[in-house]
Formats: structure tokens, sequence, C-alpha cells
């Protein structure tokens, strides 16, 4: 959390904006370490999953307006970039370096587990 005020020594002007003048973090969930806590990973990924999707930029034809199309849509993108994409410090897929997958997949093999979702009996997938 970012803490703003008028910094000692400094008049405040009418219309000047407070400065940021610390910060404060505070735990939320589960037991990080703070030595390591930052926003920058959040951040970073939040720009990645903009750059990659052009849903995320409001001026696009692809922007969703349906939540449900928005969630299949963020879905593939986590799946893409986490099982079929090399990263280049890994040099390996996410998914292949935490042992959750043994090879890198392809598109071919997200869509086909699309398909198997679709073809189950009642179930209603997005592209029907």
């Amino acid at each position: 959390m970012k803490l703003y005020g008028t910094p000692p020594g400094v008049e405040k002007g009418r219309y000047s904006p407070g400065e940021c003048t610390g910060t404060r973090k505070t735990t939320v969930e589960g037991k990080p370490d703070a030595a390591h806590a930052s926003t920058s990973y959040v951040e970073r990924q939040n720009l990645t999953m903009r750059m990659h999707m052009r849903r995320f930029t409001r001026r696009t034809n692809a922007f969703s307006k349906k939540v449900e199309n928005h969630a299949y849509a963020v879905a593939l993108h986590f799946m893409y970039y986490n099982f079929a994409r090399l990263h280049g410090k890994l040099r390996v897929s996410p998914a292949m370096a935490a042992g959750v997958s043994d090879r890198l997949w392809e598109v071919a093999d997200i869509v086909a587990l699309v398909e198997a979702a679709n073809a189950k009996p009642g179930k209603r997938g997005p592209y029907k």
C-alpha cells in the first residue's frame, strides 16, 4: 500500500497532488516472505496478459462484452502461456519447470482438450 502526503518542508499548493511518502506491506493471505514480496510480479503478469490478449484493451474489436467469453479467453491464454510457450529464462514451459508436464504442448493439444470438453453429453462448451 502506498502512503501519500506532503513531504516535510514543502508547501502544498491548492492543486498539488500528494507525493508518495512511503509504503506499507500487509499480508492478505498465506505466509509470504516479506523480503521477497513485491507488486512487480503481478504488474509484469498483467502487462503480459494485456500484450498477448487484446481483449484487455477497451478500444478493439476483440473486447469481451460477455463475461463468459472473457473467462474462456483468459483460460486459453493461461493454458498456452503455461503449457505451450517456451520461456527464455527457464528454457522450458512453466508447467515443465514445476513438474506438472513432461513435454511442451502444442496448440493442437489445447484444441483437442476443448473439443473433448465440448463432445461430452450434456456439456455445453464455449463454442456450441
